[in-house]
């Protein structure tokens, strides 16, 4: 999770679509180059161990566009594909 959000601040569009699972992967990753990244909190976390084949982490991300503050606060889900994690998808809250 840290990692793709790394990826979404120095607009690393290539890494990105490389953690993306290839059932939910899109053709692009839309960025907002008047997007300016703040800060990434954890929320919560469930399974995505060692052990574990998936996982879920709750997050809140905060960014400003145009000076005004914003956050994204979403579930993301997880998958494990021969060792590594791929981003499948996101509930927004």
């Amino acid at each position: 999770m840290r990692s793709r959000y790394s990826g979404f601040v120095v607009r690393d569009e290539s890494y990105l679509l490389q953690t993306w699972h290839p059932d939910t992967r899109p053709r692009r990753v839309r960025m907002d180059p008047a997007q300016q990244w703040l800060g990434l909190s954890i929320r919560a976390t469930e399974a995505g161990g060692v052990e574990d084949g998936t996982g879920t982490v709750e997050f809140v991300a905060r960014y400003r566009i145009d000076g005004k503050g914003h956050r994204l606060h979403e579930i993301s889900r997880f998958e494990k594909i021969d060792g590594r994690w791929y981003y499948l998808d996101g509930q927004h809250l």
